[in-house]
């Protein structure tokens, strides 16, 4: 995919909870890892978080604490439970918002985009996710597609964990570019 050092320097935030998707924050957390990525895992909550199917990660600091001029890029994975808690923390929504404002790049996948509706950034943007949520996205703003993965101004979104070899790749691309 990537040689080890694509994303040497690059720190790499990623905002979840309790129910995500477990591959869809191990996966592309090994992806930019193996490219050289610093990754902290920020969460409202101090501790362990749980994903849905029992993959544990350690919380390393809290959305309510993080700045994201900090960071360099932004990953934040799918699951429902997960999306839907993420989204009503007002830490996290900033977070979101403050780091899409600045043109840093993102990936997103599955019902991790609910959080952008929440952030108010997808006006004009091109994505696609988990289909259940297009209505949510497209009401806000969006014009959303069915594709295995969509790359719109740093923006990459997948749609489920069959897609992440492709959301990972592009992942990685986005985030050497520094999503321009």
């Amino acid at each position: 995919m990537s040689d080890s050092t694509a994303l040497q320097n690059v720190r790499v935030a990623v905002i979840a909870t309790h129910g995500f998707e477990d591959s869809e924050l191990t996966k592309p957390v090994e992806a930019v890892r193996a490219a050289g990525a610093e990754v902290t895992v920020l969460a409202p909550e101090a501790g362990t978080i749980e994903g849905k199917n029992g993959t544990e990660v350690t919380v390393d600091g809290l959305t309510a604490d993080a700045d994201p001029a900090d960071f360099d890029a932004l990953i934040l994975p799918g699951g429902t439970g997960n999306s839907d808690k993420i989204r009503m923390d007002k830490p996290a929504v900033a977070f979101v918002r403050a780091h899409v404002e600045a043109g840093k790049p993102l990936g997103v996948i599955c019902h991790g985009a609910w959080i952008l509706t929440d952030a108010d950034v997808l006006a004009g943007r091109t994505l696609t996710s988990y289909p259940s949520i297009q209505t949510d996205l497209r009401n806000a703003g969006a014009t959303w597609v069915d594709e295995e993965v969509r790359v719109d101004r740093g923006i990459v979104s997948s749609r489920t964990p069959d897609d992440l070899p492709a959301f990972n790749e592009k992942i990685v691309e986005e985030f050497a570019a520094g999503g321009r």
